[in-house]
């Protein structure tokens, strides 16, 4: 049987099994390359260093994440329950990546900490699928809201208890659900009463 041949994606998935058993201080290409069996010049003709190697790996992880929440952007609910939904698919996926597999996720918070450019990209395409949700609101009347890029930037700062790693150990109370409901609940109430056209200025 001819070996199986030697794919970005194939070396991304062994570099977060290798991740995970030895932790980003540890980790080395030579390390990838033994689990793949293949020469570590075989990995550095797919990843040119190291640093580029942990930078797809972040975006690979990342991007898991984005996609599932794509999804929710494209689906047929109104603005206000897309929101809610999208918000609360953000704050499962992340609860369940920092309970479910532990030690990776607390190896992924080190490299996304290395890795700023993806991270900021990532958190632009956030942005980005929030933004259209609230334009879609306002688009519909649902929302009213007098700048929506600076809306949606405010809704993804103002949640970000329940989706930035920092706040990882306070997911798993009792009470977390509730009070993300509880925050979500509020501004939603907010992006639709914002001053505006036919709201009584406070």
């Amino acid at each position: 049987m001819a070996p199986e041949t030697l794919t970005p994606e194939r070396i991304l998935a062994a570099t977060e099994e290798v991740l995970r058993r030895h932790g980003p201080a540890k980790a080395t290409v030579v390390d990838v390359a033994r689990a793949l069996g293949v020469s570590h010049g075989s990995v550095y003709r797919h990843f040119r260093t190291k640093a580029e190697l942990r930078g797809a790996v972040t975006k690979r992880w990342l991007d898991r994440t984005t996609a599932r929440l794509a999804e929710v952007v494209a689906g047929g609910e109104p603005p206000a329950a897309k929101l809610r939904h999208w918000l609360a698919t953000l704050f499962e996926a992340k609860r369940h990546k920092a309970g479910d597999d532990p030690e990776l996720f607390a190896t992924y918070s080190v490299l996304t900490d290395e890795q700023g450019g993806v991270v900021d990209a990532h958190i632009a395409e956030l942005t980005g699928q929030l933004t259209s949700i609230v334009q879609q609101g306002a688009d519909t009347g649902e929302f009213d809201v007098p700048d929506v890029p600076a809306a949606a930037r405010a809704v993804f700062e103002a949640t970000a208890h329940f989706h930035d790693p920092v706040y990882a150990p306070e997911w798993s109370r009792e009470d977390a659900h509730q009070a993300f409901t509880a925050l979500v609940t509020l501004l939603l109430r907010g992006l639709s009463t914002a001053t505006g056209p036919g709201t009584p200025a406070t």
